[in-house]
């Protein structure tokens, strides 16, 4: 987990393969109070090797680049740099490739159109562990997500009182997920996932993950 703690001077690298973009963004975040800009990297390649460098609290990682796009690098700054804390930046509202990046372990998103405090904030609440969604790209990326959660016409109710997304989650539970990438999956807060969890232990009967997995296979949930 990151180090860096409310207040403190943020170091931040950003990548991006638009030198303007790029440029703009270092002036932009680099003259606010509590930012410092460590590094600026036009491939994910570039960016790996500035945060084994520079060893800042968040990264600002656009998607779409060469060489090593924003998801690899998401995949491997979270294997190899876990203690950074991952903004993903795209284009456009409806880029699917955000999904991914989430997936991938980043922890929040916002359109490059956001101006240079939103994305200060983002960075900020990103590195204390929090998420930060576009509002925009959140409803484009529900509404592409919404069919396959919903449950199959005529399917049997989950067992135990369970509500339907309690049984999704306690599936997700079941594949290994961890509750940072359940939220991501389901676009829900981390505290709403622990209430569900908190919840789904209780009508299952289940002391602790292990229990609920059992349970899970138990009733072919997931």
């Amino acid at each position: 987990m990151t180090s860096w703690e409310a207040g403190a001077r943020l170091r931040v690298v950003i990548a991006d393969d638009q030198a303007s973009v790029r440029e703009g963004l270092v002036l932009l975040l680099g003259g606010l109070p509590g930012i410092e800009v460590v590094g600026a990297a036009a491939d994910g390649e570039q960016a790996l090797a500035l945060v084994a460098e520079h060893k800042p609290d968040a990264i600002l990682l656009d998607l779409h680049m060469p060489v090593l796009d924003g998801i690899g690098a998401t995949r491997r700054l979270v294997a190899e740099h876990p203690e950074v804390a991952i903004v993903v930046l795209t284009t456009f509202a409806d880029d699917s490739t955000v999904l991914d990046a989430l997936h991938a372990g980043a922890r929040s998103y916002l359109t490059k159109d956001a101006d240079h405090t939103e994305i200060a904030k983002a960075l900020q609440a990103a590195a204390g562990g929090l998420t930060v969604f576009d509002p925009r790209v959140h409803a484009t990326l529900l509404a592409a997500t919404a069919a396959s959660a919903r449950p199959e016409i005529g399917a049997a109710p989950p067992p135990d009182g369970l509500t339907d997304r309690e049984a999704e989650i306690l599936g997700l539970i079941a594949r290994g997920m961890t509750n940072p990438e359940i939220a991501a999956q389901l676009f829900l807060s981390s505290h709403t996932i622990k209430t569900h969890i908190s919840r789904i232990f209780a009508k299952t009967g289940s002391r602790d993950r292990a229990a609920a997995i059992g349970y899970a296979h138990r009733h072919n949930i997931g």
